[in-house]
This record gives C-alpha cells, sequence and structure tokens, in this order.
C-alpha cells in the first residue's frame, strides 16, 4: 500500500473537495491511501511551502510559487505529466489559474481550486432596503447610506492580506516599470478603501473572508460586502433565509485567488502523487465527488455547468466574469515577504489615516527589498 500525505487550509473549501477526491481515487487504484490534513487559512497564505516537504501533496497559494520553487520545494509537474493533460488544464482554466502556477518555464501546480475578490450580499437585507447590487464604488457608499438607515451595514475584510489584494485589485497594474507605484492609480485605490471603511461595519478592520461572510449569515447586521474572496459555501443554503448570494464587485474589481495542487520535492512516491493531483483536478471529478464533497472547483467544465451551478445557487455563473477579469499578483520569490509588509501598511493606514503618498513610498520600499537578492539582503 502507498501512503500519500497531502495538506490543505482548514475550510470545508480547502479539505472538503480533496478528501471525497481521495476516497473516489481509492475506489480506482486500491493500492494508493490519500489523507489530507490541514493547516490556518493565514498558514496558507503566507507560510513558507519548503516547511511543508515532509508532505508528499501541498496545497498552494500561486504568490508563494517563486519562493517555493527558489528552496527547491515542489516538483515539475511538466516533467512528470504528459502536454496533452497540461494543454487540457490550460484551456480548462478559470482566469489566469493554470497560469498562475507557471513559473520559470515550467508548470509548478494543477488548480485544484478558483476564486477571486468578488461581492457577496443577503438577498434579504438587499430588497427590503430597496438597494440595487452596486456597480461602481459610488454607489457602494450610497447604498452604505440606505442601509444605515435599515439598520443594517455594509462590510469588507480588511485584515492585512486582504488589504493589500483590494489594493492591487483596485490599482489593475500598480507598479510602473521601476517597482514604483503610480502614484495616481495608488492614491485613488487607498482614496476608495478609506472611504468604504469608514462606513463599513468595525469588524471588517479584524475578519478574513471566511469569517466574515459566515457572520453575515448568523446575523442580519451586514447586508453586503464589496470585495472579498467567494467562497461557494456560504451560497449553498437553501433552507436558510440567510444564504449569501454573489456578485462581481464594483467595476469588476478583484486580485485571483484560489489555491493549486503542486508535488512535495520530499516525497519518496513522485509518480502517484502526481497521478493523483492529475485526477483531482480532471473535468469529471472536478464538477462530480469534489464539488459534492464541499469544494469550490478550479475547472472551468464544473464552473459552466447548469447542475453545478443550480446546486450553488447561481454562484458560479454569477461570478465567473469576476474571475476571468482578476488581477494576477506577482509570484517572484520574496512577494510573500512584500504582500505581508505592504498589507501591513494599508491596514494601519485604514485604522489610523494618515499621509498617502507616505504610504505609497513604503509600499516602494517593501516590493524593492522583496526584488532584492540574498546576496544583496
Amino acid at each position: 500500500m502507498i501512503e500519500l500525505r497531502g495538506i490543505t487550509w482548514d475550510h470545508v473549501r480547502g479539505w472538503g473537495g480533496l478528501r471525497a477526491a481521495a476516497d473516489a481515487y481509492a475506489r480506482k487504484r486500491d493500492d494508493v491511501q490519500v489523507t489530507w490534513e490541514t493547516r490556518s487559512l493565514q498558514a496558507f497564505a503566507d507560510r513558507p511551502v519548503e516547511d511543508l516537504v515532509r508532505y508528499d501533496l501541498i496545497v498552494l497559494d500561486h504568490p508563494s510559487i517563486g519562493e517555493a520553487v527558489g528552496r527547491g520545494a515542489v516538483v515539475a509537474l511538466d516533467e512528470h505529466l504528459g502536454p496533452e493533460l497540461l494543454d487540457e488544464q490550460r484551456s480548462a482554466s478559470v482566469g489566469r489559474s493554470f497560469e498562475s502556477y507557471g513559473w520559470g518555464g515550467h508548470q509548478w501546480a494543477l488548480a485544484v481550486d478558483a476564486a477571486a475578490q468578488v461581492a457577496a450580499y443577503r438577498p434579504d437585507l438587499i430588497d427590503r432596503a430597496g438597494v440595487d447590487i452596486p456597480r461602481t464604488w459610488e454607489d457602494v457608499l450610497r447604498a452604505a447610506a440606505v442601509l444605515a438607515e435599515r439598520r443594517a451595514r455594509i462590510a469588507m475584510p480588511a485584515i492585512a492580506v486582504d488589504a493589500v489584494c483590494a489594493f492591487l485589485a483596485i490599482c489593475a497594474a500598480p507598479f510602473e516599470a521601476d517597482g514604483v507605484v503610480e502614484r495616481e492609480p495608488g492614491r485613488r485605490a487607498l482614496a476608495i478603501l478609506r472611504d468604504v471603511i469608514e462606513v463599513a461595519h468595525p469588524m471588517s478592520l479584524e475578519l478574513d473572508p471566511p469569517t466574515l461572510l459566515a457572520s453575515m449569515t448568523v446575523t442580519d447586521e451586514v447586508a453586503y460586502c464589496p470585495l472579498a474572496f467567494g467562497y461557494v459555501t456560504f451560497a449553498r443554503d437553501e433552507a436558510s433565509s440567510r444564504a449569501l448570494r454573489f456578485a462581481p464587485a464594483p467595476a469588476l474589481t478583484g486580485t485571483l485567488g484560489g489555491a493549486g495542487i503542486a508535488v512535495s520535492s520530499g516525497s519518496s512516491h513522485i509518480e502517484e502523487a502526481c497521478s493523483f493531483a492529475a485526477f483531482a483536478t480532471s473535468s469529471d471529478v472536478q464538477r462530480g465527488v469534489y464539488v459534492d464533497g464541499g469544494g469550490q472547483p478550479g475547472h472551468r467544465a464544473a464552473w459552466t455547468d447548469p447542475e453545478v451551478d443550480a446546486w450553488a445557487n447561481g454562484f458560479f455563473s454569477a461570478t465567473l466574469p469576476a474571475l476571468d477579469a482578476a488581477y494576477l499578483r506577482p509570484r517572484h520569490d520574496g512577494f510573500l515577504s512584500f504582500q505581508d509588509a505592504a498589507g501591513e501598511l494599508i491596514n494601519a493606514y485604514l485604522r489610523d489615516d494618515g499621509d498617502p503618498d507616505a504610504v505609497l513610498d513604503a509600499i516602494d520600499a517593501a516590493d524593492r527589498a522583496s526584488r532584492m537578492s540574498e546576496a544583496e539582503r
């Protein structure tokens, strides 16, 4: 019996589909057992992949690819999987998901999960207030004022990692060739975020997306969230009047998220691990047991399947345009340190205000530092 151990993140979206895929794979290969362990969402976003080489399979965030490759933590899948399979995965990409796991001429992971920042709302509260789903950031502020009159609020996750993702999305292509944040888009992005946080529920600065979205399903305090990484989990409950619906964020703003399945360089069963990664990301599995198990698929066939969409109350059809338009973050070795530093700077600005140009100067400095070689550091 070959035993493969995998590590993903601790939410049903992170482990549900993968465990269901592992059960299905066991029926196909009774000589292989795949088990999945979990780590926190924050660790998924910012902990080094090289710390996980004791596992065979690693579910990772695409901004960590450059660092993972630089530390020799993952295996080049194109050296183990055939070109036909990789071409199919490329053509089935949701937005730039497949591309996001490529680096240095090799493919290091397959998109097992696809996501981007989108809007979420409570239909019952929105309808009661007579508010249309905002299409612009100015609409968001107007909606917030009307909702406040109905004793409801807007909210937006703005902890460090979500704050920087929102900033990058609003800027769209923030960095000039010399690594300096363009000042007009940068100021505009900070101003939009500040204006939204000023009228948003105070918990916005403390919560990550799944925690905020979960809170919207258990109380009537928040009716609308303009920008958070989408979770199909919260669109599925037909029995609850508090189930969420999703839509593109204002101005089709959004940073690409999702998750890739990679094979650890420390695995003693690389070929078997590659085979499972290919199985878990295949069309039939992604729109079948993976979705049924609670996963949010990465294969376009699942996102465009009418039955899958109906099961998710329109989540996939409503948000697919946002994923196709989503901003792809840099992936160089050092980007995670920039993301941490810039996120803290923006979160602090939203808490305490200050000089936006000073914040942009500090973001520039963090970006330059992230691109320095080890020797320069």
